[in-house]
């Protein structure tokens, strides 16, 4: 049995604001509730619409998107997660191109949530993105669980200004540390998640109480990014301490896409959001199977995702050896089977030593 303390230990703590809901850790309150339309519009912007009215009539505090292009996030070397196989997905590049929204297009979801109250929060996974993105009136940033390591992307977003949302999900301690290190200059703005990068994920792999630690590794707002199919997961994180919940909200949790299975329709989502704010102040069971250990780790659920979703250095073009490479020979991509993101200055002027085909992971083998 895990011994949970009651309550997060008074730190001093910078405070992070989104929109005009502040966040600080200790502090106590109704949890912030995102409600993650992802991909769950299956690229229809009427449906992300009409999905941003089931969140403001299932009392989420703020709706999230996500903005990527399928050709600048995969390379050829991309493959599906187990996860989406399961979901009936056959190629990774044709599945995301399906899911994109275009910007436009978002700027109308973006406006909708405004005009009922909500905040409107995004996740851009490419660089080159960032820009654009904040010409649109997003209310905050939150970066995807498998860049955690991309600490190009998180200065990007974080350079906005805006507060940045750090989702964990397949992470080791050790890599949350760092992430948050070299964030350093940004900390007034940050916020960080637990996640589990399951889709579901099982009670037993919840690891929910792991948020106690990230909170302590970062001194940070922290919170529950919750894959779980139960409608009472978030209110258990709050009893734990999580001050930011986000949860996946779908129109049919049969419908055919990657994430439906693992979201609330319009019913479970209001019974979530009645759950988290009712857990305000409650002490934790002890023995709960979702708490799992106190330390932050990669689960082996998690290890699928955690090759598969993160990115890696990615030739921009064939590179003859004995090249040296230069900023415009490289690109930021999927799958995580290559040199790290936070490497790309560090390879800078490296020569490369063998003939390396375009778009696909750099490695270590690759330069001298």
């Amino acid at each position: 049995m895990v011994a949970l303390r009651v309550a997060f230990p008074l730190l001093r703590s910078p405070r992070m604001r989104i929109g005009t809901r502040n966040f600080r850790l200790g502090d106590a309150g109704r949890p912030y509730i995102i409600a993650e339309l992802g991909v769950n519009h299956d690229g229809d912007l009427a449906r992300a619409l009409e999905l941003t009215r089931t969140a403001n009539r299932a009392g989420a505090d703020a709706i999230k998107l996500q903005w990527f292009e399928a050709e600048r996030l995969m390379s050829k070397a991309s493959i599906l997660a187990a996860y989406q196989r399961a979901a009936g997905e056959q190629d990774p590049i044709a599945m995301l191109k399906r899911l994109q929204l275009p910007p436009g297009e978002m700027a109308e979801v973006v406006a909708l949530a405004h005009q009922l109250g909500l905040h409107a929060i995004i996740t851009v996974f490419s660089v080159e993105l960032v820009e654009a993105a904040n010409r649109i009136a997003w209310d905050a940033f939150k970066s995807a669980s498998p860049d955690l390591i991309h600490a190009p992307l998180l200065a990007a977003m974080a350079a906005t200004g805006k507060g940045l949302i750090v989702s964990t999900g397949a992470a080791e301690a050790s890599e949350v540390a760092e992430a948050h290190t070299r964030l350093a200059r940004f900390h007034e703005q940050l916020a960080y998640l637990q996640c589990v990068s399951c889709y579901p994920t099982q009670p037993q792999d919840a690891s929910v109480l792991a948020l106690r630690h990230i909170a302590e590794i970062t001194g940070c707002p922290t919170g529950y990014s919750d894959h779980t199919q139960g409608v009472d997961t978030g209110a258990y994180a709050v009893s734990l301490g999580a001050q930011i919940l986000e949860k996946h909200l779908t129109h049919d949790r049969t419908a055919a896409g990657p994430d439906h299975a693992a979201s609330l329709d319009e019913a479970g989502f209001t019974e979530y959001v009645r759950l988290a704010k009712a857990a305000v102040g409650s002490p934790p069971r002890p023995d709960d199977p979702r708490a799992g250990e106190p330390n932050k780790r990669v689960l082996a659920c998690e290890r699928n995702v955690r090759s598969v979703s993160r990115q890696s250095l990615v030739t921009a073009r064939r590179l003859r050896a004995g090249e040296v490479l230069t900023p415009a020979d490289v690109t930021i991509k999927r799958p995580g089977t290559g040199l790290p993101p936070f490497m790309l200055e560090r390879v800078m002027g490296s020569k490369v030593v063998r003939d390396v085909d375009a778009d696909v992971p750099l490695t270590e083998a690759d330069l001298g």
